[in-house]
C-alpha cells in the first residue's frame, strides 16, 4: 500500500495536471508504488503568499489522525469525520478553493497515501484488479479526494455548524450528485436536502439521486432564492476567521469545529423547501421502487 510521503516541505504548494500525469503511474494508482516526493517537490510551484494558512504539516497531521482512527472502516465515516475539520484547518475563500492545483497537490504530494486507503476499489466487486481512479488525484471538486470533503462542507455548512455536513457525508450519492449542482449555492437548498435525510424521508442512495435530480430539474422553473430566500451574506465574519488562522488551534478531535460566525439560514425558508421537496420527491421515479409505492 501507497506510504506516507517521507520528505515533505514547509509549505504546502501547487500542482498541474501534467506535472502530476509524470507520477500518476499504474503502481502508485494500485497502491503499490510511492510517490518521489524530493522529485514532485521541485517542480511544484510555491503558494502566492508564506501565509500561515499553507503551513502543511497542520492539515498532515489531519489525515494521519484520521487514518489512524478510521483504518478499519474505510467508509463515509472518514468523509463526515474529515470533511468540517479540513474546511476549518485549511480557511480559505471559495475564490482560492476553486484552484484546482492546490488540490492536486495536497492530493498528489502530501496525501497519496490517504487518496490510495480511500479511494481503492474492491476487486471482488469487479473482474479488474484494485486500482483508484485518476480523478481521485487530478478530478473535479466533485471528485477530487480533498476538493469534495472541503465543498461539501462549505456548502453544507450552516453559519459555523457544521452539524449538516456530517449528516450530508451520511451518504456518498449527496457528496457525489449534490455537489455538482449549482443549486446548492442556495443554502436552504442545501440544508433542507439534508434535512429531508436526517427527517427519514431519504434513506437509500437511489433515494438521493431521485431527490438531487427532481429537485435540479424543478429549479429551471423554480427559483429556490425567491420561494426560501436566505439572508444576505457579511463577508466580514469569513474575512475575521480566515484572519485568525495564524493563532488559531489545531481543528478538534473529539468534538465539531466552528466555521465563520456567518448568520445562518432562516429556519423558516428551510422548512418551506423541506416541503416542497418532500412533494417533489414523493412524484419522483426512484430505480428500484414499485408504482404503487411511488404513488
Amino acid at each position: 500500500m501507497t506510504s506516507r510521503p517521507e520528505h515533505l516541505p514547509e509549505q504546502l504548494a501547487l500542482l498541474s495536471d501534467v506535472q502530476a500525469a509524470e507520477h500518476l503511474t499504474a503502481g502508485v494508482l494500485e497502491g503499490r508504488d510511492d510517490i518521489p516526493s524530493i522529485a514532485l517537490n521541485k517542480v511544484a510551484e510555491p503558494m502566492p503568499s508564506d501565509d500561515a494558512r499553507w503551513r502543511l504539516h497542520r492539515v498532515r497531521d489531519l489525515i494521519d489522525d484520521a487514518l489512524s482512527r478510521f483504518r478499519h472502516e474505510r467508509s463515509t465515516a472518514a468523509d463526515a469525520w474529515l470533511a468540517p475539520r479540513l474546511h476549518e484547518t485549511l480557511r480559505m475563500t471559495r475564490k482560492e478553493a476553486a484552484d484546482k492545483e492546490f488540490w492536486t497537490y495536497l492530493a498528489v504530494g502530501v496525501a497519496p497515501d490517504y487518496v490510495v486507503w480511500r479511494h481503492l476499489s474492491d476487486p471482488s466487486r469487479s473482474d479488474s484488479r484494485a486500482r483508484v481512479a485518476r480523478d481521485r488525484f487530478v478530478g473535479p471538486h466533485y471528485k477530487q479526494a480533498f476538493a469534495r470533503l472541503w465543498w461539501v462542507a462549505e456548502l453544507f455548512r450552516d453559519g459555523s455548524d457544521y452539524r449538516p455536513v456530517v449528516a450530508a457525508c451520511g451518504s456518498q450519492d449527496m457528496l457525489n450528485s449534490a455537489l455538482r449542482l449549482d443549486v446548492i449555492d442556495h443554502r436552504p437548498t442545501a440544508l433542507a436536502l439534508v434535512g429531508l435525510m436526517e427527517r427519514g424521508a431519504v434513506r437509500t442512495g437511489r433515494e438521493v439521486n431521485a431527490l438531487t435530480s427532481a429537485v435540479n430539474a424543478a429549479a429551471a422553473t423554480l427559483m429556490y432564492d425567491v420561494l426560501a430566500p436566505d439572508v444576505e451574506r457579511d463577508g466580514e465574519p469569513l474575512r475575521d476567521w480566515i484572519g485568525g488562522a495564524e493563532s488559531a488551534l489545531p481543528s478538534p478531535r473529539d468534538r465539531l469545529p466552528e466555521g465563520p460566525e456567518e448568520q445562518s439560514a432562516p429556519p423558516e425558508a428551510v422548512e418551506i423547501l423541506v416541503g416542497h421537496f418532500a412533494e417533489l420527491f414523493a412524484e419522483a421515479p426512484v430505480r428500484g421502487r414499485a408504482p404503487h409505492e411511488e404513488e
